[in-house]
């Protein structure tokens, strides 16, 4: 591969931001980053991710135009043999119109009888001629197309293949700053030697105990949420009323949310899951299912878009 290709340059880019990323151990232990930091390495690696994966995405469009060319120019090669095989019956059709029209006594040199025959001949010699030269352009024309075609495809099979160990190699880096974030995140508030949860009250204007402000604040700090957030609600069943349970909504209300917002929730949930006992999570209900740490269990079906938990995560504390 050329050292100007644009995969190699931006692969490159990834190799030193990775490389950026995992700082050399000295003979001391050098202070960890800070959550500010290792968020902003972790922005930069995803963004040199997806251009790995838009380079790998093109490189397999490229390929599968060079398969295209190459059936092409197959397929123009058995059209050109159908012709050969055509132009050899016309050949030996004309040797035998030679032989009709050549006097046999003079070893083979062909003496025409007449000016008929004379044209016939000459329009035959044509005729062969050109036949002959269009097989010729034709096989020409193939055996270039097959051989660039495989050329390119042996290219593009190359740089697939480097592009995805690359983006292998980010996306390990990316793993463990995603498990250095898991590590930041804050244990709640009232948590006994047994592991369970002492009982909290609702402090401030929003109404929540301790551990729900902290989950709040740790899912927005983790997510860019595309809707507000509804805690504390009274006059309703539930966790809500005792400031215990949040709703992060994944549309408007009432409505299914978009696909990404879908994604969104769908990460919302397993991040919950996942710091459920650093937190004080009791359960995560979305999308008409609860998860209390053991996996998903359907819940019944409620009448609506909402109360199925379609359009919202609902996450409740201990």
């Amino acid at each position: 591969m050329a050292a100007s290709s644009p995969a190699i340059f931006a692969l490159g880019l990834v190799t030193a931001a990775a490389v950026a990323v995992l700082p050399a151990a000295p003979a001391s232990a050098a202070p960890k980053p800070t959550e500010a930091q290792l968020r902003a390495q972790l922005k930069r690696l995803n963004t040199k991710v997806d251009k790995l994966i838009e380079t790998y995405n093109l490189k397999r469009v490229e390929l599968a135009k060079a398969r295209e060319a190459a059936q092409t120019a197959k397929e123009r090669l058995a059209t050109a043999e159908q012709t050969l095989a055509t132009a050899e019956q016309r050949v030996a059709e004309i040797a035998r119109l030679r032989y009709q029209n050549a006097d046999p006594s003079l070893a083979g040199m062909l003496l025409p009888t007449s000016t008929s025959d004379i044209a016939l001949l000459e329009q035959l010699t044509a005729e062969q001629q050109a036949v002959v030269q269009g097989i010729a352009r034709a096989r020409d024309e193939k055996k270039k197309a097959s051989e660039e075609a495989a050329a390119l495809a042996r290219q593009i099979g190359a740089d697939a293949a480097e592009v995805a160990d690359r983006r292998d190699e980010a996306e390990d880096v990316i793993d463990d700053i995603e498990e250095k974030l898991e590590d930041l995140v804050p244990y709640g508030t009232g948590r006994n030697s047994d592991g369970s949860w002492a009982p909290e009250l609702p402090t401030g204007s929003d109404n929540i105990t301790a551990r729900t402000r902290l989950m709040k604040q740790q899912v927005e700090k983790n997510f860019a949420l595309p809707f507000a957030v509804g805690c504390f609600r009274s006059g309703s069943s539930g966790e809500h009323p005792l400031g215990r349970a949040c709703d992060f909504m994944m549309s408007a209300g009432g409505a299914m949310p978009t696909a990404a917002n879908n994604a969104l929730g769908d990460r919302i949930a397993a991040w919950a899951i996942e710091n459920k006992d650093k937190l004080g999570v009791k359960y995560v209900i979305w999308k008409q299912r609860i998860n209390q740490g053991s996996g998903w269990r359907a819940m019944a079906d409620r009448g609506s878009v909402t109360e199925n938990h379609y359009d919202h995560v609902h996450i409740s504390m201990n």
